[in-house]
């Protein structure tokens, strides 16, 4: 996946909100896919604030505070004419900086800056800092080796949720509901079965579950054909569930031939990947789901990476219904107390790095 190291710089308004009770603002989310954003200029709510993000040729993706200083309208209804962004409503025009460059028979050339956002893209995503430019350095961004080797392949999509994005982080760092969601696919009673062990790394959450000596489930059944292994083989199969700020999650997940070593057996002998997860909050209720998953096994098989996309899809999608249906549940009987488990460990940890990310943002704002 190409690369830009750049960060694109920002205006010189730093002028914010204070922070939402709900989400980090010091940090880089993934705002969209490359491909998204072309040769018109494109909308995307984050974190809460309207944002217009256009391409040019000389200083590659921007992002922009999606409100014309003249009379409000949104910028992402305008166009892009060389290195500026036109509003649509009257012609006043903005550089990439978000300071107002010109404007038809106007002199507009002390109108105050739109509000710029750092934007990077990289690891084949673009990426937005909605917080303090200050600190919006590309190393900051959580690496990705899987996102930068020819050794790899990937595929993936995008889902847009109507819940809580922090309902989606409990979804996956507890996959004890795969016995039940995904019953059809990857779910298995052994999950059940197997305790869960969670821990802090650094600045990591992990969970994981070790299932030795199992039959695979039909998604994993299909992985292994792909691998060219037995697809009918008794396996040893693992879950390792990786939380990192602001809100990403990925998981090591694969099967072993049983008695190759499982996890750290060799690679001929197992179908491995990491399930990838960019959840990019929205609104209080709403969030982007960016998931795809990432793979060393039959890697110039553009068929299979087409047949795992289709497979994940689908799999998301359960999840997706369940969410917006619990989100729905929980906005009806705010009151009520949910119970906590052992299992919810990892999603608990996770909020709670989540919170202490917050209020660090409100002690440097």
């Amino acid at each position: 996946m190409e690369t830009t190291a750049a960060v694109h710089d920002h205006g010189l308004d730093d002028s914010r909100p204070a922070a939402p009770s709900t989400w980090p603002l010091d940090a880089w989310y993934v705002a969209a896919t490359p491909g998204e954003i072309a040769d018109k200029p494109f909308a995307r709510q984050i974190c809460g604030i309207h944002v217009v993000f256009f391409r040019t040729e000389g200083r590659g993706i921007s992002a922009l505070e999606d409100f014309c200083p003249h009379r409000g309208a949104p910028l992402s209804l305008g166009s892009v004419r060389g290195e500026t962004l036109v509003c649509g409503y009257h012609g006043l025009a903005v550089d990439c900086r978000g300071r107002v460059d010109n404007m038809p028979s106007q002199r507009v050339k002390n109108f105050p800056s739109v509000r710029a956002f750092p934007v990077i893209e990289r690891y084949g995503f673009v990426w937005i800092w909605p917080g303090n430019p200050a600190g919006a350095s590309p190393e900051a961004m959580h690496p990705l080796p899987w996102a930068e080797s020819d050794e790899w392949a990937y595929g993936g999509g995008l889902y847009h949720i109507k819940c809580d994005y922090r309902l989606m982080i409990d979804n996956l760092m507890d996959l004890t509901h795969e016995t039940y969601v995904h019953s059809g696919s990857i779910g298995q009673k052994e999950i059940d079965e197997t305790p869960v062990k969670t821990r802090v790394e650094g600045q990591e959450v992990v969970t994981s579950r070790m299932m030795d000596k199992v039959a695979a489930p039909p998604f994993w059944r299909m992985a292994l054909r792909g691998a060219g292994l037995p697809e009918d083989a008794i396996v040893d199969r693992w879950q390792i569930c990786c939380f990192s700020l602001p809100s990403h999650v990925m998981i090591e997940v694969g099967v072993a031939l049983e008695g190759e070593g499982g996890y750290h057996a060799d690679n001929a002998k197992k179908a491995s990947s990491i399930v990838v997860d960019f959840i990019t909050p929205e609104t209080e209720t709403t969030h982007w789901y960016f998931w795809g998953m990432a793979r060393q096994f039959a890697v110039a098989d553009a068929a299979l990476t087409a047949t795992i996309r289709e497979g994940q899809g689908k799999i998301f999608a359960e999840d997706l219904n369940m969410l917006e249906q619990q989100q729905r549940n929980l906005l009806l009987y705010p009151d009520r107390r949910l119970l906590k488990l052992n299992i919810d460990a990892g999603g608990a940890r996770s909020r709670l790095m989540i919170d202490r990310a917050i209020a660090q943002d409100r002690r440097t704002q």
